[in-house]
């Protein structure tokens, strides 16, 4: 049997010490995330996540296995959540985690040493064996819900990219230009869909100038969703003007069987403006 409260109550008065030596011997040097921030009110937050660390984690040896996960799940979550440990390589965590490992390890060592004799050489190794074991249960949960987090921070933080990079500007009261820029995948021009229709539905736009002279390279797929825009455009009454056409986006629209008929083309997205200003 592995709990034991002596060994529990040693080793959580070995926790804010443990704390302390920990953030003593952390190294500062890198350059961004947790373990660098110098801010008095971070380093405390730090050392608060630390300490509850191993407040909770020291109930392994009192506590009943599924009281204890459910316990610590609160833990995991936050700090896994928490901007500065999101901002975090991942590796840096790894290496802390088994650093903090190490030293529940030796204060284990400890305690026997104080104790000596008292205990079996088989419940030591098997105090030994649950700290291996559960810890990797926690870094990996931690790094599943780390993950998560990240993954929907960066979800997020793309879905702004692409607002903000498929802007349709409003030049006059009903005319607009969606200028676009850079590489355009098959998930952008997804969503340049979907925000073109409702920008120029809010906006009462009737003629659309969408110019292509930024865009560096485009595949099939890409060229047919920007003809899907244009033909939904028309669906809703607007009337489109391509701009800015390299030679290979017209050769792939022509490759794919791409009609022109809702679209008036011109070189230069002046040109454009020019000619949409008259007609307007």
């Amino acid at each position: 049997m592995y709990r034991n409260k002596e060994l529990h109550e040693f080793l959580l008065e070995k926790a804010w010490e443990l704390t302390e030596d920990w953030y003593e011997s952390l190294d500062k040097s890198e350059p961004f995330g947790v373990y660098s921030n110098t801010d008095p009110e971070a380093v405390k937050l730090l050392k608060k996540q630390n300490y509850e660390l191993h407040v909770q984690f020291f109930q392994l040896f009192v506590q009943e296995e599924s009281m204890f996960i459910q316990d610590f799940e609160d833990w995991i979550i936050r700090v896994a959540n928490d901007g500065q440990h999101l901002a975090t390589p991942t590796h840096s965590m790894l290496r802390e985690f088994f650093r903090v490992r190490g030293k529940y390890l030796d204060y284990i060592k400890e305690f026997v040493s104080l104790n000596r004799g008292k205990y079996s050489q088989e419940v030591i190794d098997l105090w030994n064996e649950k700290v291996f074991e559960t810890m990797d249960k926690v870094v990996i949960w931690f790094m599943e819900e780390h993950y998560k987090f990240s993954t929907q921070r960066l979800q997020c933080q793309q879905e702004m990219i692409n607002e903000l990079s498929s802007p349709v500007i409003t030049l006059n009261k009903n005319i607009a230009l969606l200028p676009l820029v850079g590489d355009i995948d098959t998930a952008r021009a997804k969503f340049i869909l979907e925000n073109t229709l409702e920008q120029c539905s809010q906006k009462r736009v009737t003629h659309l100038l969408i110019d292509l002279s930024g865009v560096v390279m485009i595949d099939t797929m890409v060229a047919h969703q920007i003809f899907q825009v244009i033909d939904a455009l028309s669906l809703i009454g607007v009337k489109t003007t391509l701009s800015g056409v390299r030679p290979e986006i017209a050769q792939t629209a022509i490759q794919l069987g791409l009609r022109f008929d809702n679209v008036s083309i011109t070189s230069t997205l002046s040109k454009a403006i020019s000619s949409s200003s008259i007609n307007g």
